[in-house]
């Protein structure tokens, strides 16, 4: 899912700049939800939001994720896909489908 040469160019460009000693897990963490408000903040008024303006808050919101998942030695591909099938255990298909219910308010 997320191209090496993605990790790679964020890894250069934060160790030319010497940010790494800034980049705690908690500072990095709290960048992602800053971004990601950021991000609704595009969406305050209407669901129509401006589309550039979308990917550019997008950009700094997996940015900050790829980091925090860089500093804590995470692979991104496999926590996402890890995290899919437990999530698929909550939500069956054949309970969840069509439904936007939290896991412990779906139908037996």
């Amino acid at each position: 899912m997320v191209d090496e040469s993605v990790l790679s160019a964020l890894r250069e460009f934060v160790s030319e700049r010497d940010w790494d000693q800034f980049h705690t897990p908690a500072s990095l963490a709290r960048s992602i939800v800053i971004e990601s408000a950021e991000l609704l903040e595009c969406f305050q008024w209407s669901d129509q939001a401006a589309q550039d303006d979308v990917r550019d808050e997008l950009a700094d919101v997996l940015t900050y994720c790829l980091l925090l998942a860089n500093k804590l030695g995470l692979d991104p591909d496999e926590i996402v896909l890890a995290k899919l099938e437990s999530t698929k255990q909550k939500y069956p298909v054949d309970k969840a489908h069509g439904r936007s219910s939290k896991y412990d308010r779906l139908p037996d």
